[in-house]
């Protein structure tokens, strides 16, 4: 730590000097990362868990988040209480990186910090420092692209792990529909998972791509289709997993209007969404009903609906989608890495 490093009661009450407390945070910071990579990595052996969250804001002084993806580290600084300096802040950050790398024994051209704060209004998280930082994470037997420097988020989540395993459980002979896919690792462990079809929407072109690179580096192929191609063929004329590149908010009428059906539906939305593709633009907590209505439309009878939502203090209406039986699936869903930590909130949604 350092002559001078200053109490951990000093550092809290805010009384060490500056460089002392940063150099304080950093001891803290790199004991709780052995302790934790110690733990963790015994069960992600276990499991087959190539990404996992190592440390996410443990230590209130110290707002990260920090994913461990066996050779390297991506992760975030939240929003603080009160706001330090610029210069100030990248010192900080830098004392940070180095705590990092001591304790994983990584360089620190292998860590990569970005800042993830609320966003509110208009505002749109959009690419970070465009290194291409890329890795091939392993999930049990299945391999998802992830690029730790070019976007907030990386590619796979590792709060989603489980439902992944569920959704690949409940697929074997289903036709699924993956709305909001972003790279599709969801429709990857559909695919896996013996699914007679995957459909998987998203408005992004690159997002798409991603997806297909995912379902080939598991051994499966697919194609892109437009969405009115759904309808105008006979199902069984189209490839089995199809990638549809538009808004699901008006997918979801047209997909009804064409009377298509599917046996699951996946709907994971982000909370909030104003890309100038969209129709206007969506927030979660504002148009969730609608959306699940939508969905609940598209399934066939017997069909499962999983509704996904990472949103603060969010709150499933049951009243609003009566004679559905639903389960909510938050707490069968927490992995090892997330014990007491928030996670998102999941339900399942069966049609009679």
């Amino acid at each position: 730590m350092g002559e001078g490093a200053g109490t951990e009661a000093e550092i809290k009450a805010g009384s060490a000097p500056e460089p002392a407390k940063t150099n304080a945070q950093a001891a803290m910071l790199a004991n709780r990362l052995r302790k934790r990579r110690r733990h963790l990595d015994k069960w992600a052996r276990r499991t087959g868990a190539g990404l996992y969250r190592l440390y996410d804001r443990d230590i209130p002084e110290i707002p990260l988040v920090l994913d461990w993806y066996g050779d390297a580290v991506s992760g975030a600084l939240y929003k603080r209480p009160y706001e330090k300096e610029g210069a100030a802040e990248l010192l900080w950050l830098s004392a940070m990186k180095g705590a990092v790398s001591a304790a994983l024994g990584i360089p620190p051209d292998r860590i990569v910090l970005k800042e993830r704060r609320r966003q509110r209004g208009n505002a749109q998280y959009g690419p970070a420092d465009g290194r291409n930082f890329f890795r091939d994470v392993q999930e049990g037997d299945l391999v998802f692209r992830v690029n730790l420097s070019d976007y907030l988020d990386t590619g796979l989540f590792p709060d989603r792990r489980l439902l992944r395993a569920k959704i690949r459980e409940d697929a074997g002979g289903k036709r699924v529909l993956n709305l909001f896919s972003y790279t599709c690792s969801f429709s990857v462990c559909a695919a896996a998972g013996g699914a007679v079809s995957v459909d998987s929407v998203d408005l992004s072109r690159a997002y798409l791509d991603w997806g297909m690179l995912n379902f080939e580096l598991n051994g499966f192929k697919g194609r892109e289709i437009d969405p009115r191609d759904l309808g105008a063929f006979a199902r069984t004329s189209l490839p089995p997993f199809r990638f549809i590149r538009g808004d699901a908010l008006r997918f979801l009428p047209e997909a009804e209007r064409a009377a298509l059906r599917w046996d699951i539906i996946i709907l994971d939305p982000p909370t909030f969404s104003n890309s100038k593709k969209m129709r206007g633009f969506l927030d979660i907590r504002r148009d969730y009903r609608e959306l699940v209505r939508g969905c609940l439309g598209l399934l066939a009878p017997g069909g499962k609906l999983f509704v996904s939502v990472n949103a603060r203090s969010f709150k499933l209406d049951r009243d609003a989608f009566p004679g559905m039986e639903i389960t909510d699936l938050t707490e069968k869903l927490r992995d090892e890495d997330f014990r007491e930590k928030r996670v998102p909130v999941c339900w399942s949604l069966v049609k009679p």
